[in-house]
C-alpha cells in the first residue's frame, strides 16, 4: 500500500518538472523530500531526470482514495519493456499480427472512443519473454522509442473496459482525456466508486470533440 503522507506532494500542483527543493518546501526537510521521492518512484509516480530535478504523473493528483485502484497499472508501467523496427505504424500492425495479447491505453481508447489518435500500442502479455523474443527475432530491437510495449500480465482482467480506463487514469497526461472519453461514453459499464477527478475544461474540450464524432457502431 502506498502511505497517504505521500499525498502531501499534491500540494506542490502539476508543472512538467520539479526541483527537489519544490519537495523539500512542502516535506518539511531535504531526508524527508529523499525518501518521498524515492517512494514516489518506487510507485510509479514520479521519474528522476537528472540530479535535483524529477517529473511525476499527473495521476499523482487524482484522490488519494483512487491510488490503490491504479497501483497496478503504475506496476505495469515499470516494467513495460519497448520495441521498434521501423519506428512508425509498421511496428504496430506487425505486433497486433504476431503477439496474442490485451491491447491497452492509446489503441484501445482509441478503438472504444474514436477520440486522439493512438501513437504507442501497449499490450499485456502472460510470457514477456516469449514475446520479446518474437519481436527480436523479426529485427525489432528493444529500447526506450518504440512504439510496441509490452507490459506483464499480473492476474486475470475480468472487467476490461475498468482495465483500460484505469491504465489511462494511471498513466495520465493525454490518456487522461482517454479515461475522460470513456468514462463519458461508457459510465454504465464502469464501477461507480471509482472515477476520475478531472479539470471541468477538459471534461468540456472532450465532449465538445466527442460530438463532433460520427456515432460509434
Amino acid at each position: 500500500m502506498i502511505r497517504p503522507e505521500l499525498s502531501i506532494a499534491q500540494t506542490m500542483g502539476e508543472k512538467p518538472a520539479y526541483r527537489l527543493d519544490e519537495l523539500m518546501s512542502v516535506m518539511g526537510s531535504r531526508a524527508t523530500a529523499y525518501r518521498t521521492l524515492r517512494e514516489l518512484r518506487k510507485a510509479g509516480f514520479a521519474e528522476q531526470i537528472k540530479e535535483g530535478y524529477f517529473t511525476i504523473r499527473s495521476s499523482l493528483f487524482q484522490p488519494f482514495y483512487l491510488w490503490q485502484h491504479f497501483l497496478p497499472s503504475l506496476r505495469a508501467f515499470q516494467q513495460a519493456r519497448y520495441f521498434g523496427r521501423s519506428y512508425n505504424e509498421n511496428d504496430v500492425k506487425f505486433a497486433r499480427r504476431a503477439l496474442d495479447g490485451m491491447v491497452t491505453l492509446d489503441y484501445r481508447a482509441y478503438e472504444l472512443t474514436g477520440f486522439q489518435q493512438p501513437h504507442s500500442l501497449f499490450l499485456y502479455l502472460g510470457d514477456l519473454g516469449r514475446a520479446a523474443a518474437t519481436l527480436k527475432s523479426h529485427g525489432f530491437w528493444e529500447g526506450t522509442r518504440g512504439r510496441v510495449a509490452l507490459l506483464p500480465r499480473a492476474g486475470p482482467i475480468q472487467n476490461e473496459l475498468q482495465r483500460v480506463y484505469l491504465d489511462c487514469l494511471a498513466y495520465g497526461g493525454r490518456s487522461a482525456l482517454d479515461a475522460i472519453a470513456i468514462e463519458a461514453l461508457y459510465a454504465d459499464r464502469l464501477d461507480p466508486r471509482v472515477r476520475g477527478v478531472f479539470r471541468s475544461e477538459d471534461i468540456l474540450k472532450v465532449r465538445e470533440e466527442l460530438a463532433l464524432l460520427k456515432p460509434r457502431a
